[in-house]
């Protein structure tokens, strides 16, 4: 309602515009990886020529940690779990990590609560030695179930 005519309001609301606003940010990181998901399921990995080869594979032949996540992608993209995990399995565990952040951060904002993420050096030194296990047991013999 208008406060001075009495007569409804054509914006809305000022709670309603408050909450679309601070959803805004939420919505458009959605709409950028939902983008790029579209084309990575629609543009084929496995054809050459659609995407650059990784530097460190094609100067050392050595598997870095995100080789193989655009046929990971693609793969989850078309529903092949098998596929995606064994193309890049830390990717697929991101995508997972991604949705789980995303439904917190649109919960908190629509509720008008801050959104903090406190990932402190035990847990950032934790991902990083993971990740550094992953390409190191990827790029061993015995690692070759983890090359893309």
């Amino acid at each position: 309602m208008d406060v001075e005519s009495g007569k409804p309001s054509r914006t809305g609301t000022p709670q309603f515009r408050g909450a679309a606003l601070r959803l805004a940010a939420p919505a458009g990181a959605l709409a950028a990886v939902a983008g790029a998901f579209a084309y990575v399921g629609s543009v084929d990995p496995y054809e050459p020529g659609h995407y650059p080869v990784c530097p460190l594979l094609r100067f050392t032949g050595l598997y870095c940690p995100g080789c193989g996540g655009l046929r990971s992608a693609h793969a989850f993209v078309h529903g092949d779990l098998t596929a995606a995990l064994h193309a890049n399995a830390p990717a697929v565990l991101a995508y997972l990590g991604f949705a789980v952040l995303w439904t917190v951060w649109v919960v908190r904002v629509a509720r008008g609560r801050p959104v903090r993420v406190d990932l402190g050096p035990v847990h950032l030194w934790t991902l990083g030695t993971l990740l550094l296990v992953f390409t190191v047991v990827r790029n061993l013999p015995f690692g070759g179930w983890l090359i893309p």
